[in-house]
């Protein structure tokens, strides 16, 4: 995963923290969303929901020993800050807010040096408690108390992120040697200020300062507006356990997700994964990253299959509240199988193209495809160029139109394109199929047309924010995985929505027409959890 970041106007994002870590205010959350409904207009139907983008105040040298009372006076500065922002969206009848992973506390701590900033934490299934209303029940426990007293003045359901401790045995085969637990935990408070649920990070990418759980947490909790939350942290979303196995419960149609993502284009931005997340899975998505753009970390955003409302500013410093009207029960997007409107041209020569596929036999360096047609006795040359520290097999995109075809291993990628005009930028269609090694270890098949930093070949996968290329096309491959998620992003760092996403003849297949802007990556982007 990514150790290095450049977007935009990114100007001092280059290389960071080996960590994946993983105010503004305005109504209409910025120029990044339509104007939301106002409230009270299908009230029934709707909730309100608050994400805060946080740039936390952090602590100078986060592997020096504090006292408990120098991290106390440290995370009660962010903390005002989140009390202030529980305020402003409790004027606008906001019904729950999420805050981003290591907003309070910060991040780079070593085992030792963290533990000052970590509150005690019993179990919410086992001890039914209001650290507001009994703050001396438990010692060590300052910051739940504060957040849980923000959820009752607010008067709505708060989501914030923040080392826990737990003592263990000696008897016990998993307790570390210094004879406690430290997890990197999600807390829900009820607006009533009730502890109501608890995760415990899974797949901690790097953080040496925390342990995982020995049994995965599956946390879900209950609202009285929309029904059921689950409730996972930043890298898990890349992992069947907790983010898919949640899902499982189909009354789960809403996620938050307290995240410290740094960016990495061109697949894997913060607002990227999480809007792919909710359309692959007809969900909601709330979505609350941290703010420190010098490291690449920004992107927020209340997701939902078919609208999102988002921030990414690797520019402007402060945090950036965003608040939106949504769905309690999101409408999914349309595929193939059950659209209603009337065949158009290009979908007409996408089917064709699938019930025509030529069968192919794949060796380790090329393709030998039976039925050659038209398009592959003149295909263009094929080449390999790295793109998120993966070998992936490209072919460059040229012409107005045209119909391509790439593979790798057992993957082949297609695109059947238009353009209306042509512009003097270097497009690929590229395709990975194998395993990632590099900040994580995972399997990926990636279907990926992307805009190539240059005109070279070898610029193809790097690191870009602005294109001014429009496409219409169909993109789609034979993935060995149904957990296929679509990507769609055009210049400036723009969230656009595919017109159709779903499977056709045991293909899985992304379509768009119409872009608002020059298309810099729209991509298939698949996991095979079972090849981990």
């Amino acid at each position: 995963m990514p150790s290095r970041f450049m977007v935009c106007v990114m100007s001092g994002a280059g290389l960071q923290l080996a960590l994946f870590l993983c105010g503004c205010y305005v109504v209409a959350l910025g120029v990044h969303a339509e104007e939301p409904r106002v409230a009270g207009h299908h009230e029934a139907e709707h909730y309100m929901a608050a994400v805060y983008e946080h740039q936390s105040i952090l602590t100078p040298d986060p592997l020096a020993l504090l006292s408990r009372q120098q991290a106390l006076e440290l995370m009660n500065q962010n903390l005002d800050i989140y009390e202030q922002q529980v305020m402003i969206a409790a004027q606008k009848g906001v019904q729950i807010i999420v805050f981003p992973e290591d907003g309070i506390h910060g991040f780079n701590f070593t085992r030792t040096s963290v533990y000052p900033f970590l509150d005690f934490m019993p179990s919410p299934r086992l001890v039914r408690w209001n650290p507001c209303l009994e703050p001396r029940r438990f010692n060590d426990t300052e910051v739940l108390q504060r957040l849980s007293c923000m959820a009752i003045k607010g008067d709505m359901f708060v989501v914030a992120n923040l080392g826990t401790k737990q003592p263990c045995h000696r008897n016990d085969p998993g307790c570390p040697k210094d004879g406690r637990y430290q997890f990197n935990t999600n807390v829900v408070f009820s607006n009533n200020g009730t502890l109501v649920e608890r995760y415990r990070k899974h797949n901690l990418y790097f953080e040496a300062a925390f342990d995982a759980p020995l049994k995965v947490d599956h946390s879900i909790f209950d609202t009285p507006f929309a029904g059921k939350f689950g409730i996972f942290t930043c890298f898990d979303i890349l992992f069947f356990d907790p983010a898919i196995s949640l899902l499982r419960d189909s009354e789960v149609k809403h996620i938050v997700y307290p995240t410290a993502w740094m960016n990495q284009l061109p697949l894997l931005a913060a607002i990227q994964i999480q809007r792919a997340f909710a359309i692959a899975f007809g969900i909601n998505f709330l979505a609350a990253n941290i703010h420190h753009p010098s490291l690449g970390m920004t992107g927020s955003g209340i997701h939902s299959p078919l609208k999102s409302f988002w921030h990414h500013d690797m520019e402007d410093s402060g945090g950036h509240l965003i608040i939106a009207q949504v769905a309690k029960n999101p409408v999914g997007l349309i595929g193939t199988e059950n659209a209603t409107e009337k065949m158009d041209p290009s979908q007409s020569k996408f089917l064709e193209l699938l019930a025509g596929d030529p069968y192919c036999e794949k060796d380790a360096k090329e393709v030998h495809c039976d039925g050659a047609t038209e398009w592959n006795m003149n295909a263009p040359p094929t080449f390999h160029s790295e793109m998120m520290y993966d070998h992936f097999t490209l072919v460059p995109v040229w012409g107005r139109e045209g119909y391509l075809r790439v593979c790798a291993n057992g993957l082949c990628c297609h695109l059947l394109y238009q353009r209306p005009t042509l512009s003097k930028e270097l497009y690929a269609l590229g395709v990975f199929d194998g395993l990632h090694t590099v900040h994580g270890t995972y399997y990926v098949q990636a279907c990926a047309l992307v805009k190539c930093g240059g005109l070279g070949f070898d610029t193809c996968g790097q690191e870009i924010t602005e294109a001014t290329g429009r496409f219409e096309f169909h993109l789609w491959g034979n993935f060995s995985t149904s957990y296929v998620f679509p990507l769609l992003l055009t210049s400036g760092m723009t969230l656009e929505t595919p017109d159709q996403f779903g499977w056709e003849s045991d293909y899985s297949f992304l379509r768009k027409r119409g872009l608002s802007s020059g298309l810099v990556t729209a991509a298939l982007y698949g996991r095979l959890y079972e090849r981990d």
